[in-house]
C-alpha cells in the first residue's frame, strides 16, 4: 500500500514540475490579495493588525480553491483515472497520494511565503509562527476536504463554481479557527485551543477523507 502511495505522489510530483503554471498561479494569487489589502485600508497599525489574519487565511483559502479542480482532472481527461479505479492497490491509498502531492505544490508554498506576506501587516515573530502553524494544519485539511470535492465534479461543466458551493461550508470551520488563533496569538491572549482543533479537524480528514474521495470517484465513474 505504501508503495503506491509513494508512486502516485511521486508521479503527480513530476507532472507538476513539468507544470509550473500550476503551481505558481495559487502562489501569485495569494501574495497579490495579501499584499493589496494593506494599500486598500492604509498604513495604520491597528487596522493591520486587526484585519491581517483573516485576510491572510481568506486568501489561503481561495489560493487553495484555484487548484482543486485540476486534481483529478487531468487523470479523467487521459483515461489514467481508470487505471487508479480497477487498480490492486487500494484507492482510498492512491487518493491520499494524490492529495499529498497536491498540498506538497499548493499548500505547503502557501505556509512557506506567508511570513514575508504577514510583514506586511506588521506582525511580530511569534504571530507569524503561530500563523505559520495554523496554516499548515489548515491547508492539509482544506486539500483533503477538497480532493472529495473535485472528486465529485471531475468531467462536469462549470465544474469549478459547483466545487466551490460543495467545499466552502466545510471548510468554513478552518477558515474561522485559524483566523481566531492568530488573532488571539497577536492579542497575546490563549490561542492553543485553536491549534489544537485545527491538528484534531486535520487527522480526522486524513482518517476519512481518503475514503469519502474513493467514493466519490466511483460514484462519478458510473
Amino acid at each position: 500500500m505504501v508503495a503506491g502511495l509513494v508512486a502516485v505522489t511521486r508521479r503527480d510530483l513530476l507532472l507538476a514540475w513539468k507544470r509550473p503554471g500550476d503551481v505558481l498561479n495559487p502562489l501569485f494569487f495569494f501574495a497579490m490579495v495579501c499584499t493589496l489589502f494593506p494599500l486598500a485600508v492604509g498604513p495604520s497599525p491597528e487596522q493591520l493588525t486587526f484585519s491581517g489574519p483573516g485576510v491572510l487565511w481568506v486568501a489561503a483559502l481561495l489560493a487553495a480553491l484555484l487548484s482543486l479542480n485540476s486534481l483529478f482532472l487531468g487523470d479523467h481527461e487521459d483515461g489514467s483515472l481508470d487505471q487508479l479505479l480497477v487498480s490492486a492497490q487500494p484507492l482510498p491509498m492512491l487518493v491520499l497520494g494524490k492529495t499529498l502531492a497536491h498540498w506538497l505544490t499548493s499548500g505547503l508554498p502557501l505556509v512557506l511565503i506567508s511570513p514575508v506576506l504577514a510583514l506586511t501587516y506588521r506582525m511580530p515573530g511569534n504571530v507569524m509562527g503561530v500563523l505559520m502553524l495554523t496554516l499548515l494544519l489548515g491547508t492539509i485539511c482544506l486539500s483533503l476536504l477538497g480532493s472529495i470535492g473535485a472528486a465529485l465534479t471531475v468531467g462536469l461543466n462549470r465544474g469549478t463554481a459547483l466545487l466551490g458551493l460543495l467545499i466552502l461550508p466545510l471548510a468554513m470551520p478552518v477558515l474561522l479557527l485559524g483566523a481566531n488563533t492568530v488573532s488571539l496569538a497577536a492579542g497575546n491572549e490563549m490561542y492553543t485551543t485553536g491549534v489544537w482543533a485545527l491538528a484534531a479537524y486535520a487527522v480526522a480528514a486524513i482518517s476519512l477523507a481518503p475514503y469519502a474521495t474513493a467514493a466519490a470517484l466511483r460514484i462519478s465513474n458510473e
